[in-house]
């Protein structure tokens, strides 16, 4: 029988599984098996972007699991988001539109502002200063795009629209202007990096916590030598031996018994299989405070190039 996914409820009624498939950093060529895989095993939300530079890919996996009866497009819940390249509102529908092509898809469920930073438009997705350091920034501000994302739910291109890797300052800014209220703000959460200021404040708001990095990334092309891996943490192991579980599934579950919707990325299908694998089992009082203590404010995705920028959510932040 299959596993019966959670679902997260928006501030406007609409619901989001609570446990996606993100895309991420999945190498080229690997990604559309991947999609085809997870939707096999149950997994009814696939998170992607413009700027992970696979859509094409998640749109064949899609279209091979619609075409084969596995799903229905209505089934599926897909999320893409708005590269920093695009923040000019006369860009905005352009951009969605893109990736509606890429995806082989009529609509969006979800369509996320990437992050609060504008780069300067055109072609090359990261457009580097001379120093070959920092980005060229746009002087676009991200309450202009916000209202002409809301023009793509009135046009039908997108069901829900939200933000991605806001702080509190700037969720709030958005809120003053919005028409149509932003239902998610998709950040990096984990074990090491609870962010629960901001948490608790898009909880206020009536806004969703989705969590990506929730197994803290390690993977991530920037990791050094000697970079603390949170797979590793004793603690953590200890709480997965006493579940008899894999240390991902308990971090896994740990941001769904948060509330948080979660996005664990891979390629494999027995990982992908195993971080599905979350639903039978659930972490008590004492698991809980354990993981709450093992907070470091580590951050694994500062957005380094963007500092500087004057809309930088982690620049003199109060998180």
């Amino acid at each position: 029988m299959a596993t019966k996914i959670p679902n997260a409820i928006f501030n406007n009624g609409k619901s989001i599984p609570m446990i996606g498939l993100g895309t991420w950093g999945s190498p080229p060529g690997q990604v559309t098996q991947a999609v085809k895989d997870a939707i096999d095993i149950g997994y009814r939300h696939i998170d992607c972007a413009h700027v992970y530079q696979n859509e094409h890919e998640v749109g064949d996996g899609v279209e091979a699991k619609i075409k084969d009866g596995t799903v229905k497009r209505e089934d599926i819940f897909i999320t893409s988001k708005l590269w920093n390249t695009f923040h000019r509102p006369e860009l905005v529908e352009g951009a969605c539109r893109n990736t509606l092509k890429n995806l082989k898809l009529e609509y969006l469920d979800l369509y996320l502002i990437h992050w609060p930073v504008g780069y300067k438009e055109g072609d090359d997705l990261f457009p580097m200063q001379p120093d070959g350091k920092t980005f060229i920034f746009s002087d676009a501000d991200y309450v202009d795009t916000w209202k002409a994302m809301e023009k793509l739910v009135d046009d039908g291109l997108v069901k829900n629209i939200g933000l991605s890797n806001f702080n509190r300052k700037q969720i709030q800014r958005v809120l003053d202007v919005a028409r149509i209220k932003p239902v998610t703000n998709q950040i990096e959460n984990h074990a090491y990096l609870h962010q629960a200021k901001l948490c608790a404040f898009c909880a206020e708001k009536g806004i969703i916590v989705t969590a990506y990095s929730p197994l803290a990334s390690p993977a991530r092309p920037w990791v050094k030598d000697g970079d603390i891996v949170l797979l590793e943490d004793e603690k953590l192991k200890s709480i997965a031996t006493k579940h008899s579980r894999d240390p991902a599934q308990i971090l896994i579950r740990y941001q769904i018994q948060q509330g948080h919707v979660v996005i664990p990325k891979s390629v494999t299908k027995a990982r992908i299989a195993s971080n599905f694998d979350v639903f039978s089992f659930e972490l008590d009082a004492e698991d809980l405070k354990l993981l709450a203590s093992l907070e470091r404010n580590e951050r694994i995705c500062p957005e380094f190039g963007s500092f500087g920028h004057p809309h930088h959510p982690f620049e003199n932040e109060e998180c």
